[in-house]
Order: structure tokens, then C-alpha cells, then sequence
């Protein structure tokens, strides 16, 4: 068994063979003369006395609680490489194919890829000091926590329309739209925190990784989430009230109006009445 020997004049540590114990020799750094402590000079260090009941060859019969440490398994990630490579492959069909993903191939996209992105997420942001969820609490929180996250984007789709009295969602400026992301994001870390009992800083990266893959393959699919044009006035900003009444009294004033006067008995209401509208004539007015 080799033996520790620490040079008292340079501090330099270094093991040599025990068949040089209690001899002298020079040191491998500073080349002076030391002595190889002996076998009976080591220092032996014991263990605490272990109080708890034993057995009758004196063995503790009390077992350590030992910790398994839970480590991401190839199969969830094949599992979410898998649904990833789908959905991309589906998302590109849509766009070249039909010029853009459907509704309902949309809101199907939503909920298939929450289950894989969550539970692939949760394997890189839990506590590594805490014991992490398996086995079936860990299916229901996923599955809990997916539900969720696929119902934030209602906040996408009928927010925006109430707040500016939007037809679609997809009429807000890009502005508004990142705002809104923003609080999707924001809600999902909340979410991802009481879900899976993360800090909030892991719980903004859990939610990111699943709003933000979505957006993409989005935005892949041809999907428009924002910028599109609307027939609301409210999305003409550089249209000015001036500038509509201008308008509107140069089309009124170019359409000619008929206006006869009732001032004699030779003209009677019921035969100016009965006079056909000519051509062009928006209005026949009775004076």
C-alpha cells in the first residue's frame, strides 16, 4: 500500500512503496533529505459510532436511504426528435400543398406537440437538488400542465380581437402580437412552476421551449400569425377624420339632386311626386 509523504521543506506531496517506510531518501522536487514515515506513524481516521439497534454479529440493521438520480433517457428523446420531425414534415406539406396550414390542422398542432415539448423540457430545467417527478405523478402533471398550455392560446385568439375590435387575430400589428407572446410566455412560466415545482427562471425556459417551437412551426406552415390587413377602419391609423368627411362631401356634392318647388296651384304635390327620378339622380327632394 503506497504511503503519503509530504516534504516539510518545499510542501510538495507524493505517494512512494511501502517497502521504503522509515527510510530516508532526497525529495523528487527539491532534492533534499527526507524521511519516509513508517507504517505504525499513519494517521487512521474512524468512523462515528453507530448508535442505532444491531444485530447479533453487531451490524447495523437500519439501511441509508439511497437516492436514485433520474437521468434523461434516450427514449423521451427520440420520442420528442420523433414528433418534431412530424410536425415539421406535416408543416411543409401544408405550406407547398394548400399554401398554408388549416384550422383544424392548427389547433391539432397545438395539442400534439405540448405532451413531448413538456415532459422533454422538464428533463433539463427540474432541480437538480430536489427528487424529480416519475413514473405516473409525473404523467399527470405533464398532462395537466400540456391542457394548459394549449388553452393560453385562447388568449392569442380572442384577446387581441376584443381589446382592438379586430375581426381575426392574426389583424394585429406585429407589435401587438409580440406584447402578446410576451404574456403568453409570462403565463406558461407561472404554470410550469406550480406544475412541476420549478424556480420562475426555469419555469420562463419550460414555457419558451414550447410557445417558441409552436411559433416556428407556424410560421413554417404559412400560417400568418400577424400583419394581415383588415376591413375595420381602426387599422387605417393614417386615414384622419378630416380626410374622411373631404371625401365623403366630394362623392355627395358630384350627384346631382332634383328639386322642385310647390308654389303655385298649377303644381300639385301628387303630380311632382309622381315624376320618374332621372338618371344619376341620387335623391328627388320636394321644396
Amino acid at each position: 500500500m503506497p504511503i503519503q509523504v509530504t516534504c516539510p521543506n518545499c510542501l510538495k506531496r507524493f505517494q512512494v512503496s511501502d517497502k521504503f517506510a522509515g527510510k530516508q531518501g532526497p525529495c523528487p522536487a527539491c532534492k533534499k533529505t527526507i524521511r519516509v514515515p513508517d507504517a505504525s506513524e499513519a494517521v487512521t481516521i474512524h468512523s462515528p459510532e453507530n448508535d442505532g439497534p444491531k444485530d447479533s454479529k453487531g451490524q447495523s440493521v437500519l439501511k441509508p436511504i439511497t437516492r436514485k438520480d433520474t437521468d434523461f433517457t434516450r427514449r423521451h428523446l427520440y420520442i420528442a426528435a420523433g414528433v418534431m420531425c412530424g410536425m415539421l414534415f406535416l408543416a411543409l406539406g401544408f405550406r407547398f400543398a394548400m399554401g398554408g396550414a388549416p384550422f383544424w390542422a392548427q389547433i391539432l398542432g397545438i395539442l400534439l406537440l405540448a405532451p413531448p415539448i413538456v415532459r422533454t423540457g422538464y428533463s433539463f430545467v427540474y432541480d437538480a437538488e430536489l427528487e424529480p417527478y416519475t413514473g405516473v405523478e409525473l404523467r399527470n402533471r405533464v398532462l395537466i400542465c400540456s391542457a394548459v398550455f394549449a388553452a393560453i392560446w385562447l388568449v392569442y385568439a380572442f384577446l387581441p380581437a376584443y381589446v382592438l375590435e379586430l375581426d381575426h387575430a392574426n389583424e394585429m400589428s406585429w407589435t401587438t402580437a409580440g406584447i402578446v407572446f410576451s404574456v403568453m410566455l409570462v403565463l406558461g412560466a407561472f404554470v410550469s412552476v406550480a406544475a412541476f415545482e420549478l424556480e420562475f427562471i426555469n419555469g420562463l425556459a419550460h414555457s419558451g421551449m414550447y410557445f417558441v417551437l409552436v411559433i416556428l412551426l407556424a410560421l413554417v406552415a404559412g400560417v400568418k400569425l400577424a400583419g394581415e390587413p383588415g376591413s375595420r377602419r381602426e387599422l387605417l391609423p393614417d386615414f384622419e377624420d378630416e380626410e374622411l368627411e373631404e371625401a365623403f362631401g366630394q362623392m355627395y356634392s358630384a350627384v346631382p339632386i332634383l328639386t322642385c318647388s310647390i308654389e303655385s296651384a298649377a303644381w300639385s304635390e301628387s303630380s311632382c311626386a309622381a315624376w320618374a327620378k332621372p338618371a344619376g339622380c341620387a335623391e328627388l327632394t320636394i321644396v
